[in-house]
This record gives structure tokens, C-alpha cells and sequence, in this order.
């Protein structure tokens, strides 16, 4: 048998069949992965990512989630020049930096948390939230420096600081760099306390890993939407170490409020309101 092939090195380009095409409606419906009902996404949108039949929570982008709660045109960020490095030369299936140009380019964001002041009925915040389509939220340098001055801003302006956090963790590409963030963040929030202004949490899904491990778990507050899955380890990892089964619903938002774990469960559409509350009371 010859050792060469004289087939074409190119293969010959194929039309898609009808069944391959995209279609035309591809993009404006939704299916909730709750209650698996087919919804039209403008629907979905102006029902701020709640399902309108099961009320099951989809994810809320970022900048449309600090444009929903914080007051019209309040909002100035910080910070949006800082990109992540490439310390270690990091490569797993892709290069990191390779990974961090094309995730930029598709996202248009730096990274995976975006920083700034706003105000909250009329009450001024410094507050983040994280983009989690960046690389699953992962915390890496920049990252952690940017939660880091919500809290040094908040300090300085005396404000209250607020973080919608949403992260699968530390980011490993960064190796021990990314791990220092942990400490960095929870001594910011230490220097922070000396003046007296309130930190409120709130956990979305999932928050887990080093981010649930750090900050996210010291506000002075801590709120979670429903069904949020919050913790450290996820649950097949800890099923698979202990060998047991785990009660149902573990490390969603309501077994954590029924451990007395966060202060309370607020659903989206109540969320503005509460926060607004809680800072008339302590802010």
C-alpha cells in the first residue's frame, strides 16, 4: 500500500443543507432551561432576564444589570484601561494571552469585572459587578485590583460599596497571582471598615471558588437571587471526596438561608428597591 495519498489536501467546500442553514429566526426566541418554555427574547429582555412563565433567573449581562439598578446616566466607570497580563506564559489548549485577545475582541470588555460609581435613589455607591462570559468570571490580577479600589474608592468618597459577584473562582492561567487576590481583597475590605460605611454582598449564580472564599463572603450585608448556586467547591466535587450524597438543593441560595448563611433572598425584579432600602437604613 502506497505510503501517500492522492487525495486533495483542501477538501472540496460543501454547501450547508436546509437542515444546516441558519435560520432566519435564530437569535429571537429563547428557551427557558427551567421550565423549558419557548419565549421571545425582546420578551425576555424587558422582563429583565426572568422568565415571565416559571420566574427562573437567566443571566443578566453586566453593563445591562448596573444600567437596570443604578440611577439613569449615574453611572461613571473606573478603571477600563487595565488588562490582564500573560505572567506565567501560560498555555493549556490554548495560550492565555491568545485567550484573553479573542475574548476581548468577542466581548468587547477587558476583563471579567467592570468598576465605577453610580448612585442608587439618589444614594451615591461604589460599586463592580463581574462579567461572567469573561473566561466564567475567574479572578485573576486585574481583576482583584479592580475589586480591590471599589473598596478604596468607597473609602475616599465615603460611600457604600456594593458587588454583584458571579465568578467560577481564581483564574488558574494566573497561578499564584490570582490567588493573592483573595487576601489583597479581604484587607481592602478591612481598611474599608474604618469608615464606618456598609459593604453589601450580593451573590448571583454561580459565585463559587476563590471569589466565594474572599470578599463575597464579608459583606456587612449579603444577598443572593433565587436559586443561586454559592459555595467553594461545587457539588459533585465534594460528593466525590466525602462519597455521600448531598441533601437537595446544597449550596443554593435557599438551603444558605436556611443555614443562616446570607441575609436574605431577593428576586431581581425587587432588587433595586431593597438596595435602596438597606442604604436608607445603614448607608
Amino acid at each position: 500500500m502506497a505510503w501517500f495519498s492522492k487525495k486533495p489536501r483542501i477538501a472540496a467546500r460543501q454547501e450547508p443543507t436546509e437542515e444546516q442553514a441558519p435560520s432566519r429566526m435564530q437569535g429571537l426566541w429563547a428557551k427557558c432551561e427551567n421550565c423549558d418554555e419557548i419565549i421571545y427574547r425582546q420578551e425576555l429582555e424587558k422582563n429583565i432576564m426572568v422568565c415571565p412563565h416559571c420566574e427562573h433567573h437567566h443571566p443578566w449581562p453586566a453593563r445591562a444589570r448596573l444600567a437596570g439598578l443604578l440611577d439613569p446616566d449615574s453611572f461613571e466607570e473606573f478603571d477600563k484601561e487595565l488588562e490582564p497580563q500573560d505572567p506565567l506564559g501560560f498555555s493549556d489548549s490554548k495560550k492565555y494571552k491568545d485567550r484573553l485577545k479573542s475574548t476581548r475582541k468577542s466581548l468587547e470588555e477587558n476583563d471579567a469585572f467592570i468598576s465605577g460609581v453610580g448612585r442608587i435613589e439618589g444614594h451615591p455607591v461604589s460599586v463592580g459587578c463581574f462579567v461572567f462570559e469573561f473566561m466564567g468570571g475567574s479572578m485573576g490580577s486585574v481583576v482583584g485590583e479592580k475589586v480591590t479600589r471599589v473598596f478604596e474608592r468607597a473609602y475616599e468618597l465615603k460611600y457604600p460599596a456594593i458587588i454583584f459577584s458571579a465568578s467560577g473562582g481564581a483564574r488558574m492561567q494566573e497561578g499564584i497571582f490570582s490567588l493573592m487576590q483573595m487576601a489583597k481583597t479581604s484587607a481592602a475590605i478591612g481598611r474599608f471598615r474604618n469608615g464606618n460605611k456598609p459593604y453589601v454582598s450580593v451573590l448571583l449564580h454561580p459565585t463559587t471558588g476563590g471569589v466565594a472564599a474572599s470578599f463575597a463572603w464579608l459583606g456587612d450585608i449579603i444577598l443572593a437571587e433565587p436559586k443561586a448556586l454559592i459555595g467553594f467547591a461545587g457539588p459533585r466535587v465534594i460528593e466525590q471526596t466525602i462519597r455521600q450524597k448531598l441533601p437537595e438543593g446544597f449550596q443554593r441560595s435557599e438551603f444558605l438561608l436556611e443555614h443562616g448563611m446570607i441575609d436574605a433572598i431577593v428576586p431581581r425584579k425587587e432588587m433595586r428597591s431593597r438596595l435602596a432600602q438597606l442604604l436608607r437604613m445603614v448607608g
